[in-house]
């Protein structure tokens, strides 16, 4: 089905893993991880035990790497029945530092499309994350140039979509949201009848995974990079 982008005047994009690398950082991260607690657990125990602790963590830290480390640490404690050494606690903690740490790499056609598109439209950055990190991920990815917003959610459901375009005088049916989540930047703004344009990274989240029944009837473009964005919107 053909999707009409013509009255389209601003376009939302997401951050991690949209324009930059991010989750790979924390597969890597996971991977650490699992071999410093290896004697307590298997490697797949222990990264189900980490995502559990993150889901129960959520409510109270919300997304982002302070949220991770925390749970990483948590995890660790129960994990080991109360016996993990400081010296593996320093070490979890470093193993966040690296990931902070880690350069901005901005994913193939970032720039190029940033700069075609922002003459002939308003664009946003809409991300979660914590806001700090998020922040110094946008200031050394040198495309804050390109952006008339930018905004850090707690989280992207259709509540927090409503509220950020009504705050910014956006008429849903003028939005475009670009994406790799299906279950944040794509599903949430076709519910409340914007539009949205899947870009699906190698590797995802489990938390960020949605099934067929979720998709059903919903209309949205997936395409395989940035570039072939262009070519829907001209």
């Amino acid at each position: 089905m053909e999707i009409d982008y013509s009255k389209i005047k601003v376009i939302g994009f997401d951050a991690d893993d949209t324009l930059w690398v991010n989750e790979t950082y924390y597969r890597e991260a996971e991977l650490e991880f699992a071999k410093l607690l290896a004697a307590y657990e298997t490697a797949n125990k222990i990264d189900q035990e980490l995502f559990k602790k993150e889901m129960e963590n959520l409510a109270m830290y919300g997304y982002g790497i302070k949220s991770f480390i925390l749970s990483m640490v948590e995890s660790a404690i129960e994990i080991s029945n109360n016996t993990i050494s400081n010296k593996a606690i320093n070490k979890i903690l470093n193993i966040v530092k690296t990931m902070i740490n880690k350069p901005v790499e901005l994913l193939d056609g970032v720039e190029e499309v940033l700069k075609s598109l922002s003459p002939k439209y308003r664009l946003i950055m809409a991300t979660k994350g914590d806001l700090l990190d998020q922040e110094r991920k946008l200031e050394n990815s040198g495309l804050t140039k390109y952006f008339h917003h930018i905004e850090v959610l707690s989280d992207k459901k259709e509540t927090n979509y409503a509220q950020l375009l009504k705050h910014l005088d956006i008429n849903p049916s003028e939005f475009l949201m670009i994406g790799n989540s299906l279950k944040s930047d794509v599903l949430p703004l076709i519910n409340i009848k914007a539009n949205a344009i899947h870009v699906p990274y190698h590797t995802t989240w489990i938390h960020e995974l949605v099934n067929e029944n979720e998709t059903n009837g919903k209309i949205y473009k997936t395409v395989n990079g940035l570039r072939e964005i262009l070519e829907l919107l001209n």
